[in-house]
């Protein structure tokens, strides 16, 4: 990072140095939105290398901003987690995901999909409490998708941190929820909406019935959801 050094003693120009690399502050969301392990870093950022994320991982330490932790009783193994200056950034990555929201045009954003990232997200931000107090198994299925992409199943389990699988965990599905990638990823960023999706076909829930008729409770959205992009809301206004 010290290579593409700005020259300048202005704390915005110093803060860039460190945060604006490439994968930096993507890197740093997923950190904030607590993954602390490796392999989960990875699954937040799949698009990006190991050896990129392991030198980034590095970068952020060295600045103070992210500390390693070794686990215990799991020889090798680390967690990575933010130091009181990284978790000052939480409100920061929030900034930019409000601003993007509010002014990077939706069609844009919904170019850019990514089911593995949309179901690691989905993971993380489902609602537990409305779920039976069992364990519930619920499969999505995009069939415009290759094959080894089609399916995913998430396994949710009372006590136990949601599981996100992309290989059949082998038990009993009891809702199975199919659309195509793009109408997921627009209900889970607030273009799109759950119940405009199934008037009109373009999401099907098969199995359960309360948890179908429960889905909105349960199935929570991105953190930037509610933001409303900015020609939407002068238009109402």
């Amino acid at each position: 990072m010290a290579n593409a050094s700005y020259g300048q003693f202005c704390p915005v120009a110093m803060a860039a140095e460190i945060l604006c690399t490439r994968w930096t502050i993507v890197l740093v969301r997923e950190l904030a939105a607590g993954s602390t392990r490796f392999n989960d870093l990875r699954r937040g950022v799949p698009r990006m290398s190991p050896a990129l994320l392991s030198q980034r991982l590095k970068d952020l330490e060295a600045a103070g901003i992210v500390f390693r932790a070794p686990v215990a009783r799991e020889s090798g193994v680390f967690d990575y987690r933010l130091t009181r200056a990284g978790l000052e950034l939480a409100p920061v990555v929030e900034a930019f995901g409000v601003w993007g929201k509010r002014w990077i045009d939706g069609d844009l954003s919904l170019e850019q999909l990514d089911v593995q990232l949309l179901m690691w997200d989905m993971r993380r931000g489902l609602v537990v409490d409305p779920m039976p107090d069992r364990k519930v198994i619920v499969q999505f299925r995009y069939a415009e998708l290759p094959t080894d992409r089609r399916s995913w199943w998430l396994v949710v389990e009372p006590d136990q941190e949601t599981q996100l699988c992309s290989v059949d965990p082998g038990a009993d599905v009891d809702l199975y929820v199919s659309a195509d990638l793009k109408t997921m990823t627009a209900i889970w960023m607030g273009y799109d909406t759950l119940a405009e999706a199934l008037g009109d076909g373009r999401l099907l829930l098969t199995g359960d019935d309360a948890l179908a008729k429960s889905i909105e409770s349960w199935l929570g959205l991105s953190p930037f959801a509610k933001t409303r992009p900015a020609l939407t809301a002068e238009a109402a206004e």
